[in-house]
């Protein structure tokens, strides 16, 4: 490497042409990155005892070990997103000194139009694509070339490149022809130019280790450069235009940012079983792509496998499934926010396409995942085990019998990862405040057009109270309510009883029921299916609002349908327990009397109650309580007993200090927290840490 310390404007003139490789990610510099430039430039330029503003690094890769009077192309390690936004500026600068009257002009030395294009923006001489200074990767190649030569912009331009350019435009445009401090202080850039040795350097450490300025690099960018980087020419070319290219293309400019962390994301915890932290998602994929399995089938194979799951995430996530039943369940599903639910359907999409799995199961598996979530939220179960829960789903298939499966194995999900009930789901659903809930466009319109081929757009009509919001009710509606009209409305209000869809919510306003009802537009003439009923009610207090209800969450039960199974079948599916311990209490003489006794049947009676799911187990040295698996072991001792939760020392919240750091002690108990008591008034506190561990266990401590 060697490293010198240059004059921006210097350095780009003496370069013959910078070419950024297509491993990069593409130009993504936003407003933001472009104003603190702007702003940086006109300060400097503005204050003549500012001799120079450094903007970073641009390292590159040379043949050899020299600098850039050599006139072979240099490829870009790290400054692109500089390089083109100053080309950006370069251009627009050219144009507004071009369009400048000759007469009160005052010239900034070197900044003439020609001087500006043919030092820094092209090489006059050369043809082709070696006429410019700066050619970037395939997204953005054409729309720069476009705003350097003046010509109009491609069909499918870049929009980082087109619209950073008009943002240069309009903000010379604000100096008024006065251009002195923003052509001053471009010529008071400084940069370090860095040339790397191909037989010395390592790119891809050097290009991880410089990402420290202007728009940090994605995941999803360290992931491209990592499989790119190294690659013989050819062979990276091939890979860039047959996988990863068509995956850019794909998810298109807009989501390709937004969304391809996420993606590989799910594929990573769909590979490895394992959840990588959104800041941790490039690690993982490293030890994903060294494991012996993924590393013996070599580069190619991960790419495409990639990109194979990439379209199943884009058919689900982006909304570009083909099939019109398939497209309107992946729709669905978007609208609850259901992330986590991606490694799980991404292995179901992989099978579908490669008709293992039929159209009509996998459509149902979808339906039964969103009545999954839609119901635990509406009964208000915590979401933080969803991701665990979705995660580790596949490990339960049974290929053969796939939607069985699938039915079976959410029918028997324990505790509150379970799939609510009929009755628990009608229950909750009549009395919840759907108001506020955070899809209640998605319910109302679950609810009006289940199985309606003429569908109803619900985004054109608004919510509907029938009892009006309004705290200042008139006297006709608290008569109608009765004497206790205030706690009728704080109880019903928002809940399912009480709303519905109009187009007509200014007429009906806070107008009686019989108002909202007979007249024009009214319950009597709405199309609305919600709406059934109404117009033939001759009142509206709490038992009518009731009534509805009980009928609207009957009709909810056939559009959020719980798995159906007979009983013999989901017996098939219930995990067997092994075979009965050959041990009991009786093996713990410290257990059987005394202090021990005490502690520990108080003790076993707290952690059963925790969850039904808990059980319990006499091994010969301890006492196991597991859910999954143990969560924590009781190893009695002549005066105490000592616990061993089962979950990493740094995770135990212990303010009392009572826990002990056994990571890697030989000790009886799994898990790295050790901690002992010896009376019953501990017990409560002992209860919150075991609690810690059970609920880290059952995926409830937190979505990371």
């Amino acid at each position: 490497m060697k490293a010198t310390e240059a004059k921006f404007l210097d350095f780009i003139k003496k370069s013959p042409q910078f070419v950024i490789p297509i491993y990069q990610r593409t130009y993504s510099w936003t407003e933001r990155e472009c104003r603190q430039l702007w702003d940086d430039i006109l300060r400097t330029g503005s204050n003549d005892r500012v001799s120079a503003h450094f903007v970073g690094s641009l390292v590159y890769i040379e043949k050899g070990l020299y600098q850039v009077t050599s006139q072979s192309p240099l490829l870009v390690i790290d400054g692109q997103q500089r390089l083109t936004t100053m080309a950006l500026l370069i251009a627009a600068v050219a144009k507004a000194l071009e369009n400048l009257p000759e007469e009160g002009r005052e010239p900034v030395d070197g900044f003439s139009p020609r001087k500006l294009r043919n030092y820094y923006l092209i090489n006059p001489e050369e043809e082709g694509e070696r006429h410019y200074k700066l050619i970037l990767s395939q997204t953005d190649r054409d729309s720069l070339i476009a705003v350097v030569a003046g010509n109009e912009r491609p069909k499918d331009y870049s929009r980082r490149i087109t619209e950073n350019h008009e943002l240069f435009e309009a903000w010379i445009d604000d100096c008024k022809g006065d251009l002195t401090a923003l052509c001053k202080g471009i010529a008071k850039l400084m940069v370090v130019d860095i040339a790397l040795s191909r037989d010395q350097d390592n790119p891809q450490l050097i290009f991880e280790s410089m990402n420290s300025t202007g728009r940090e690099l994605t995941q999803a960018d360290l992931i491209r450069n990592f499989i790119l980087m190294g690659l013989e020419p050819e062979l990276q070319t091939r890979l860039y235009e047959n996988y990863w290219r068509p995956m850019e293309l794909d998810f298109g400019q807009v989501a390709y940012g937004t969304h391809f962390d996420n993606f590989m994301r799910h594929y990573l915890t769909l590979k490895t079983g394992d959840i990588p932290r959104l800041d941790a998602v490039y690690d993982a994929f490293k030890a994903h792509a060294r494991s012996p399995k993924v590393a013996g089938a070599g580069v190619e194979a991960l790419v495409a496998d990639i990109r194979a799951f990439a379209r199943y995430f884009c058919a689900m996530a982006l909304g570009v499934e083909p099939d019109r039943d398939l497209k309107l369940a992946f729709h669905d599903l978007r609208e609850l926010k259901v992330d986590v639910a991606y490694p799980f359907l991404l292995e179901l999409y992989h099978d579908y396409a490669g008709d293992m799995l039929s159209k009509q199961d996998f459509a149902a598996a979808v339906r039964l995942v969103e009545a999954y979530v839609f119901r635990r939220a509406i009964c208000n179960i915590p979401t933080n085990s969803l991701n665990k829960t979705f995660a580790t789903f596949t490990k339960v298939l049974k290929k053969d019998r796939y939607l069985e499966s699938i039915q079976a194995h959410l029918l028997l999900l324990p505790s509150y990862r379970r799939f609510p009930n009929d009755e628990e789901f009608k229950r909750e659903l009549q009395v919840r405040n759907l108001y506020v809930f955070r899809s209640r466009s998605y319910w109302l319109r679950r609810l009006e057009n289940h199985g309606r081929k003429e569908r109803v757009e619900v985004a054109e009509y608004t919510i509907e109270h029938i009892l009006p919001q309004d705290e200042n009710l008139c006297k006709s509606w608290k008569e109608a309510l009765g004497a206790e009209w205030k706690r009728v409305r704080e109880t019903w209000l928002h809940t399912l009883g009480n709303l519905t869809l109009t187009g007509y919510n200014p007429e009906y306003s806070n107008r009686t029921f019989v108002e909202k009802r007979d007249m024009q537009g009214g319950f009597k003439e709405s199309p609305i299916r919600l709406n059934q009923g109404l117009g033939q009610l001759e009142h509206w207090n709490e038992e009518t609002i009731k009534v509805r209800a009980l009928r609207l969450s009957e009709a909810a039960v056939s559009v959020w349908c719980a798995p159906q199974l007979a009983a013999d079948v989901l017996e098939a599916y219930r995990p067997r327990m092994g075979l009965t311990s050959v041990y009991s209490i009786e093996d713990h003489p410290h257990l059987l009397s005394g202090v021990g006794r005490v502690l520990f049947e108080a003790f076993r009676k707290e952690v059963l109650a925790l969850d039904p799911v808990v059980s319990e187990e006499f091994l010969k040295l301890y006492v196991a309580y597991k859910a999954e698996t143990n969560f924590v072991d009781v190893v009695p001792q002549a005066k105490r007993l000592r616990l061993s939760l089962n979950m990493p020392f740094a995770d135990i919240a212990d303010p009392r200090g009572f826990c002990k750091d056994v990571t890697g002690v030989g000790r009886w108990g799994n898990g790295d927290v050790e901690v002992g008591f010896t009376s019953s008034e501990e017990l409560p506190y002992i209860m919150g840490l075991v609690r810690q561990s059970f609920e880290r266990q059952m995926g409830n401590g937190g979505e990371e």
